[in-house]
């Protein structure tokens, strides 16, 4: 029996990176799994990479509508869901002198106010069928400023902050639901690669070299090294643990 043997769970953002990882290490440890991603296809080639008990379907986050249609399409799965996996994000570099109202407008819709919308949903139902765990994906740039990425620090500040807040409010009302976040350092991911690729050469390598040497354990995370303590917060293991953050950063923030 795996550690989430019997737990249903959705993980949003789940074709690749960080969910993709998630969603393989929660259906290795016995879970079912849905995995949502904006990118159908994606998500389907995933699915069928990793087999078992996974399912997927498309989502945009940021559409209000596809939060029910995802918690109904669980529900008609398995009958109830125990498990979010908040993963689904995106990051446009920029400073608080550069930043456009569109890429602020288009971070926040998709990494706080998506968030947020998801958490509302998942208490909705998780409150009648006796629980569950909220893991949101939020980042050490929700704790420490990068002049290059000033809407996507307000944008995971904000996801820590807000899930303190509705996970006092579920414990003060017995609902006997967790919510904690996950806050990965910098990691190999598509969605890291492609920021970079973003930048200016020039100022993609000075970007680089600086996030390394700040690194104490000298380079990026995998995947799955967040992937195991997402697991963990969504586990039974982590019983009295909510309203907290996990950092897993190889030191950075130390």
């Amino acid at each position: 029996m795996g550690r989430m043997s019997g737990k249903c769970c959705i993980v949003t953002g789940g074709a690749q990176g960080i969910g993709r990882a998630t969603v393989a290490r929660l259906a290795a440890e016995g879970a079912d799994v849905l995995l949502t991603d904006l990118d159908a296809d994606a998500a389907e080639a995933t699915k069928a990479a990793i087999g078992g008990s996974v399912h997927a379907m498309a989502q945009n986050v940021t559409d209000d509508a596809s939060w029910t249609a995802a918690f109904e399409r669980a529900q008609s799965l398995w009958g109830r869901v125990d498990v979010l996996v908040n993963n689904a994000g995106i990051v446009r570099p920029g400073s608080i002198e550069t930043q456009s109202d569109a890429e602020w407008d288009a971070i926040l819709a998709t990494n706080l106010r998506a968030v947020v919308k998801g958490m509302q949903t998942a208490i909705g139902y998780m409150r009648k069928t006796g629980g569950g765990a909220i893991v949101n994906v939020a980042s050490i740039e929700g704790m420490i400023g990068e002049p290059l990425a000033m809407a996507y620090n307000a944008s995971k500040g904000g996801v820590r902050i807000a899930s303190k807040s509705a996970a006092k409010h579920c414990a003060a009302e017995g609902y006997g639901i967790r919510i904690n976040c996950i806050c990965p350092g910098f990691t190999e991911t598509v969605l890291v690669s492609n920021a970079v690729a973003s930048m200016e050469p020039a100022v993609a390598e000075a970007f680089t070299q600086k996030v390394l040497s700040a690194i104490p354990m000298g380079r990026l995370a995998q995947p799955e090294e967040i992937a195991n303590g997402i697991v963990f917060l969504a586990s039974d293991e982590a019983s009295f643990m909510t309203g907290a953050d996990l950092v897993i950063d190889g030191g950075q923030t130390a």
